[in-house]
């Protein structure tokens, strides 16, 4: 400090630069440090002298410069020292001053430059023209309110240019010199601690009280010619040490009178030379912080007046600056803090409940959410770490992580369910219910992670998954509809892919190596060059070549061919509807394919690989790898083909960029949401993200719950959730939450068929002890599934209205008898959160327990070994069968090295075994195995269980007879 603070006083007193041409520019700007010793002793000889010519012109009665000196030093160490602890801690942490400054003259630039240098701060200089317009300004601040390296932004531009629409386009938190409506609004009621109040008005105070030595309580303080945040910052600032203060501009009739009356006089602009200097009583205090200087406009004709207590506009701006370093320091500190976990202040909303319990979009539309940057700041979320899309829903992005990288996770909690009739159990209801009463009701930090509902079963048999009664996510049409377009993008990505396949088939079919290699390789401007993934293709070969020209013919016609063998495309296209026409297809009949043509098929959306992709990647870059990694044929001499061969896995990863990030929603009681990623569990592995879970995980911190859904059954959705999620993520869940409903266990006992939209028989509406004993036993069956993990379990029986006192405790003490830890009836779909707080009670007592969880199986096995596990341990079957065609298969990825992946099975949910309609718990059968395939980037191989289908159907009366809008309120209407 005390080598640069003379250089910086020395610049004060200097003439300013001649005016140069305009810069524009947006890098940190550093200056030298100021040389050796010697350069220091003459830095210090002229200081003195310029010190000593400011003496000769004051009374005795005025500050010294030592005094004025040492305000400054003091501000600029304390802020290095809070600086240095803050970087103790934070050791990368550099705040960084962004100076949009309008002007050519760069005097004040040295100076902040040199201060920040001092402290340890960055500056970025943003150097406009002197005629720059409001727009332009405005432009530039909108830049850097967006620019997350930058903790501070300061305006140096004309007078004639700070206007209010100019002021409060700057962030509140990043106004360092306090100029905005917000940072004045909390000085004026008084919440100094919580704004940044000016600079200079600052300076003006410090300088008075501890340089001159003034006592400002009951002085008379006119402050002349000041104009908006100036003016209102000085007069707050000066009543509360206890001043009477006036406010006038130079041209006012009252003015000589004024400025007589006044003990203290502050200049906040040139005096007109009209004005005459005699108005001003000798001896009184005279403070000249004319905006002028900070504008960089020095010595343009502001008067030197020359009174005993006059301080001039150099000195206020000296001090100035180094009191806003100290506000970019607390700028610094704050957003340090802001970065750390803290706990929820979350603001839920209250239900009132109605009985009889009305639909379930009538109960969503009549709850009013949260908009959804207020419930991201309240869980902890970042302005800049959200996207919002709408009023109720919006994207986080994956920076969240990387800040929260330090805090510890949260509980993790699974909700399964048992073997489900064809109408589900409300493990959706369950998981809402279960973290409205953690968060709503507990005061316990909780989030939900749900999967993306797919539209084909919207419209088709379910009308919607966002719950049910007073236990839903909301707004209940918005989750249901196309949510932020993921299952879009995903369609897009999977058909770009499959139109590649064909398309490069048709192409090596009709094409020479040559002709193929040039238009794979095209001359553009006279070059020709590879791209990256075309490099990256060149290297797999074993041709370690960059220059197109140099390629062998044997070289250019490896590159140029695929080879595919048509027979072994494994890759199909999606849509995002059950359509069962489309289950086997013939593509190529157009004239132009040339007489190429072959069977293809759709499958459902949510079926494709690359939903599971989204649903396993932890970061962008892994999800580019695995899109890479796809195997979507096999050539002819049996070697994989994959998306990057193809070329394409650029192109996947930018469709997917903007789905990769989680959607945040919320219940119906204002507790947060994420819905991210759909597979199915009967088809994919049912869960839903990956990256979901983990953001939530830090954002709950290590007292909170996750809350997160496996599809189906324990035998499908658990299984796969431990087998293959849990391997993917390292995640290690702490509980799961076995759904159960009389209903259901009434089916498996031997009850009548349940059929949706067909009413219920009277054995699922009145009081049936013997069926529901008789069903217990796929309850207990799914309890053991779960304890061959190690993970205690919860059942929660979602009770319906039908339900008996006797049939509800039956199911309850034979759940504890089986295993469970405890067993809980719950509500929360007549009455919300509060319906489940014994459920919520029992999870958080056996979160509290040591897991003790391990995978099923090593993955190290045989494909068939670990096939069969799953078959015997989890399903109960006495052996497996594999099809010639699924034999050959696991023969192939074998030989391709894919053999040591987890299994995904795609089997029916309706039944432990491949049957659907065999209920209970079926024994001694044989799991016939169809076909299998593999999704590489996914990660996993996926055998198919008998007559599996990867495409749904429509059923006779589908769900979309009832779906309409209404024209006049564009309120939809059907869902349910």
């Amino acid at each position: 400090m005390g080598t640069r603070l003379p250089l910086v006083l020395r610049q004060l007193r200097r003439p300013p630069h001649p005016p140069g041409p305009p810069l524009r520019l947006r890098v940190p700007c550093r200056a030298s440090s100021g040389g050796g010793s010697g350069g220091r002793e003459d830095l210090l000889g002229q200081r003195r002298l310029l010190d000593g010519q400011a003496r000769s012109s004051r009374s005795p009665g005025g500050r010294t410069p030592a005094a004025r000196d040492s305000i400054v030093r003091e501000v600029i160490q304390n802020s290095k020292e809070v600086l240095s602890l803050l970087q103790e801690k934070n050791p990368a942490f550099k705040p960084v001053l962004a100076i949009i400054q309008a002007g050519d003259d760069n005097l004040m630039q040295e100076i902040n430059q040199n201060l920040a240098e001092e402290t340890g701060l960055n500056i970025t200089h943003i150097c406009l023209p002197p005629d720059s317009s409001e727009a332009e300004i405005i432009d530039e601040i909108l830049k850097i309110n967006e620019d997350t390296r930058v903790h501070g932004l300061a305006l140096q531009i004309s007078e004639n240019l700070f206007s209010n629409k100019v002021l409060n386009a700057l962030k509140p938190e990043k106004d360092v010199d306090g100029v905005t409506d917000i940072n004045l609004g909390k000085l004026v009621r008084g919440d100094a601690h919580e704004c940044f109040v000016s600079p200079v008005a600052k300076a003006v105070i410090e300088l008075l009280e501890k340089s001159v030595g003034v006592n400002l309580d009951g002085k008379k303080i006119l402050v002349v010619g000041a104009h908006g945040s100036l003016e209102a910052a000085l007069q707050c600032l000066f009543q509360r040490k206890g001043s009477m203060t006036m406010s006038s501009q130079w041209k006012t009739p009252q003015l000589q009178r004024k400025l007589h009356e006044a003990d203290i006089v502050v200049l906040g602009s040139r005096k007109p030379e009209e004005i005459p200097l005699t108005w001003i009583q000798p001896g009184i205090t005279v403070l000249n912080c004319s905006h002028d200087f900070l504008s960089g406009k020095v010595g343009c004709g502001s008067p030197r007046i020359h009174f005993g207590g006059l301080i001039e506009e150099d000195d206020v701006s000296l001090l100035a600056a180094a009191l806003r370093i100290q506000n970019m320091v607390s700028s610094g500190r704050r957003w340090l803090r802001e970065q750390q976990h803290r706990r929820w202040r979350l603001h839920c909303l209250k239900l009132q409940p109605l009985s009889p319990v009305p639909s379930d979009i009538e109960i969503s539309r009549g709850q009013t959410p949260k908009a959804v940057d207020v419930l991201a700041k309240e869980i902890g979320l970042l302005a800049d770490e959200i996207e919002i899309y709408g009023k109720s829903k919006a994207k986080v992005r994956l920076s969240v992580l990387e800040r929260l990288k330090n805090q510890a996770d949260g509980k993790y909690v699974l909700v399964a369910g048992i073997t489900p009739t064809p109408l589900g159990e409300g493990k959706s209801t369950v998981t809402i219910g279960l973290v409205q009463a953690l968060t709503a009701h507990l005061n316990v930090n909780s989030f939900a992670c749900l999967r993306q509902p797919s539209q084909g079963p919207t419209f088709g048999v379910k009308g919607g998954a966002a719950g049910g009664g007073y236990a839903q996510v909301i707004p209940m049409e918005e989750f249901n509809l196309h949510l932020t377009g993921d299952i879009h993008a995903i369609t897009a990505a999977n058909n770009l892919l499959a139109a590649a396949i064909d398309t490069r088939i048709l192409h090596e079919n009709t094409q020479t190596d040559k002709a193929l290699y040039n238009r794979l390789v095209p001359l553009v401007n006279g070059v020709r060059e590879f791209s990256e993934i075309q490099l990256a293709r060149l290297k797999k070969l074993g041709i370690n070549k960059t220059d197109p020209s140099t390629l062998t013919e044997e070289e250019v016609s490896k590159f140029a061919r695929l080879d595919i063998n048509p027979s072994t495309i494994t890759w199909q296209r999606v849509l995002d509807t059950n359509d069962r026409f489309l289950r086997k297809i013939t593509i190529g009949q157009g004239n132009t394919e040339k007489g190429y043509s072959r069977q293809a098929q759709f499958d459902i959306a949510v079926a494709s690989e690359i939903m599971a992709v989204l649903a396993l990647t932890d970061s962008l870059a892994d999800m580019k790898a695995r899109l890479g990694r796809m195997v979507v044929a096999s050539d002819k001499s049996g070697q994989p083909v994959t998306a990057d061969d193809l070329g394409v896995t650029g192109a996947l990863t930018v469709l997917m960029k903007d789905a990769i990030k989680p959607n945040l929603m919320q219940t119906l009681e204002g507790t947060p949401v994420f819905v991210h990623a759909g597979p199915f569990a009967n088809i994919a592995h049912g869960n839903s993200s990956v990256l979901a879970d983990k953001i939530a995980l830090k954002l709950v911190g290590e007292e909170g719950f996750v809350v997160t859904e496996a599809g189906f059954g324990a035998d499908i959705g658990m299984e796969k959730f431990f087998n293959i999620k849990c391997r993917a993520s390292g995640l290690v869940p702490n509980v799961v939450v076995l759904v159960a409903t009389v209903r259901a266990l009434k089916m498996h006992g031997g009850g009548p068929s349940v059929t949706a939209g067909v009413p219920l028989k009277k054995e699922y509406t009145e009081e049936n002890i013997q069926l529901v004993a008789d069903g217990c036993c796929n309850l207990q069956k799914q309890i053991q599934i779960a304890q061959l993990f190690g993970v205690p379990v919860v059942v929660a029986l979602n009770v319906f209205k039908t339900d008996t006192r006797a049939e509800i405790d039956l199911v309850c003490e034979l759940a504890k008898r089986a295993g469970a830890f405890d067993a809980v009836p719950c509500y929360h779909w007549s009455v919300g959160g509060k319906g489940s707080v014994d459920l919520a009670r029992a999870v958080r007592e056996a979160a509290s327990k040591r897991s003790r969880f391990q995978f099923l199986y090593d993955v190290q096995l045989p494909v068939v070994d670990k096939i069969r596990t799953i078959a015997q341990a989890v399903y109960g079957a006495k052996d497996i069968e594999l099809s010639p065609e699924a034999q050959a298969k696991i023969d192939r990825y074998t030989q391709q090295g894919f053999g040591n992946l987890p299994i995904c099975m795609a089997k029916t949910h309706l039944s432990l075994s491949h049957e659907p309609d065999k209920k209970g718990v079926p024994r001694d059968f044989i799991l016939p195995i169809s076909d299998v395939r593999a999704s590489i980037g996914a990660g996993f191989i996926y055998p198919l269980v008998g007559t599996m289908s990867t495409m749904p159907g429509l059923p006779t009366r589908p769900c979309f007879y009832d779906i309409d809008l209404d024209t006049e309120t564009e309120q939809v209407k059907g869902l349910f």
